[in-house]
Order: structure tokens, then C-alpha cells, then sequence
């Protein structure tokens, strides 16, 4: 019977059981979808990362990564990413260097640091405001299981948008950090305004942090792609980084350097690094992961055509 390399990788922690979690399978190489998709069931992480090289002369990619909820293929995970590249390194597979990763959304570029950090460098931001006629506070605050009030009291300068730097999430600012650790998501309401949007969930923040040192807290929910609250979002903190970008939260002055912090509220804490720019240029994003487990997975023979068929 066939077995792989299979791995849960605790991402953006240095610290095991903290974080968000990820599945990663370092070689994926002749694994059909439907093995994929069923290897990341079973893990049971909210993302599992594929990895295989990519071989052929002149293919400028180092890399190719898929990514699987337990019920679905994502475009792009950001936690994910961090912990395949990690646990390359920690392997002595690669070096501290730079690579370009293939993902469905595009080449990318990843860095990994001596200590062992990775950066991960996103597609340029693109931000669309919504018009509050569109999505109100009230519907809003009924799918998140938050006062309407809390939401509105920083509408007028920080407006709900969809962000997306590969992976888009609609942004929606919360007045203070009670609120936002007192939601109770209706996972039905946010599904279907994420379908609405096309979004793949909804991240809400507020600069009202438990870290002096972090500029924002987030909480990201998103069922629509099976994953009622994700514990710490690579993609989406840098979505939320570009969306700070072109809200102009900083009064123009966006510092060279920002903290996200998430994951307190489903004790998984975590801490994305987050890298802006200046306006145009792509958002990094970054952090430190740390293996959990590590074991192989054995695998059933694979159902033939015949398999298939109903003979009646």
C-alpha cells in the first residue's frame, strides 16, 4: 500500500498547537485531485498544501502548490505557503533563498530567511469600496453576531471593500475589540454574502489590539469555502494591508512594517508580518511556522473506471 509524507505545520507561531494549522504534503507529485482532496479531509486542517517541483527547461517556477480545504480546492493560502516552505527548509530541501512559486492565481515569489522565516510576496492589492446601500451595517452585524452600532462608528472613515490579493475577502472595520471577540457568526448569513460578493469570507478587524505592539486585531470567517473561522490568514491579512493602503488609514503615512494579530478567540494565537509598499506594489506577507506532527499516511489503492459502474 502506497504512503506519503504528510505533516500538520503550525504557521505564523513559533510555538506548537498555536497559530493556524496546515496540512502539507512536501511531494505530491502523481497524486490525482481526487487523492488530494481526500488527503486534506482526513488531515482535517483548514488548508493542506501540495507540493511538487516543477521540472523543464526555461520554466522560471521553482515550485507548484495546490491547496485543499477538506471540502473543496482554494486558489491561494497564505498559512499554507508558510508552512510548505518552512518544512522544506527545516528538511534541508532548500535553502535560505528566493523562489518562485506556481499557484492557480499566478507565479509568486518567496523568501525564506536564515532563521527560517518566510516571507511571501502576494499580487498587487485591488480594493473596491462598497456602497453602504449595497451592504448595510444591519445585515452586516446580524451575520457576524455584532452590534450594528460597532460598525457603523467607523464606517464614515473606514468603509467595508473587498480586498483581494489573490484571494479576496470582504474587509469590514469594527470599532473595538469587544465587540469583535463577543461575535457570533451565522455561518448561513456570511456564506451567503460571501456567495454574493464572491468573496471567499469576511475578515473584520479593529485597531483595538491585545498586543501593544500589533497594529490591528482580525477574526476571519469563511464558510463558504468550509471553514467557519480560520484562526490566522495569511491572504487575507495581506488583502487587509493593501485595503489600509488605499483607505489611506494612516493618513497617507503607512508604516514600512505591519503586525496582525489573530487567533486569540479560538486559542490559536498567531502573528502575520505584513509589508505594503508603496501604492501599485505588491504586498508581503510574513511569518514563522513550526512542524506539530509528523508521519506518513497510507493511502488506498486508487478505484479503477471499471469501479464505477452500476451493471444492472
Amino acid at each position: 500500500m502506497e504512503t506519503r509524507r504528510t505533516l500538520l505545520v503550525d504557521a505564523f507561531t513559533d510555538e506548537p498547537l498555536a497559530g493556524n494549522v496546515a496540512g502539507v504534503v512536501p511531494d505530491a507529485t502523481g497524486l490525482s485531485d481526487d487523492r488530494m482532496g481526500r488527503i486534506a479531509a482526513e488531515l482535517g486542517a483548514s488548508e493542506t498544501a501540495f507540493v511538487t517541483p516543477v521540472a523543464g527547461d526555461g520554466d522560471d517556477a521553482d515550485h507548484r502548490v495546490r491547496y485543499f480545504t477538506p471540502t473543496t480546492e482554494v486558489d491561494l493560502c497564505g498559512h499554507a505557503t508558510v508552512a510548505a516552505y518552512a518544512t522544506l527548509f527545516a528538511d534541508g530541501t532548500i535553502d535560505a533563498d528566493e523562489y518562485t512559486l506556481r499557484t492557480n492565481v499566478g507565479d509568486l515569489t518567496i523568501r525564506v530567511e536564515d532563521d527560517g522565516g518566510v516571507r511571501m510576496r502576494q499580487e498587487p492589492p485591488e480594493v473596491t469600496v462598497i456602497d453602504p446601500d449595497t451592504l448595510d451595517a444591519d445585515r452586516l452585524g446580524d451575520a457576524l453576531g455584532i452590534d450594528p452600532a460597532a460598525l457603523r462608528d467607523v464606517g464614515a472613515d473606514l468603509p467595508v471593500a473587498v480586498a483581494s490579493t489573490g484571494l479576496p475577502f470582504l474587509v469590514v472595520p469594527v470599532n473595538f475589540l469587544e465587540h469583535l471577540g463577543g461575535a457570533s457568526p451565522d455561518p448561513d448569513a456570511i456564506e451567503a454574502i460571501s456567495d454574493e460578493f464572491d468573496v471567499a469570507g469576511v475578515y473584520a478587524f479593529t485597531f483595538d489590539t491585545l498586543d501593544g505592539e500589533s497594529t490591528l486585531h482580525g477574526r476571519a470567517f469563511a464558510p463558504a469555502v468550509g471553514i467557519d473561522e480560520d484562526p490566522v490568514t495569511g491572504t487575507a491579512s495581506g488583502a487587509v494591508g493593501g485595503y489600509l493602503r488605499a483607505v489611506e488609514a494612516f493618513d497617507g503615512d503607512t508604516p514600512d512594517e505591519l503586525r496582525f494579530e489573530q487567533g486569540h478567540f479560538v486559542d490559536r494565537p498567531g502573528y502575520v508580518r505584513v509589508w505594503v509598499g508603496d501604492a501599485g506594489d505588491p504586498v508581503t506577507i510574513g511569518g514563522d511556522a513550526v512542524v506539530s506532527l509528523d508521519g506518513d499516511l497510507r493511502l488506498p489503492d486508487e478505484a479503477g473506471d471499471d469501479d464505477d459502474i452500476l451493471v444492472v
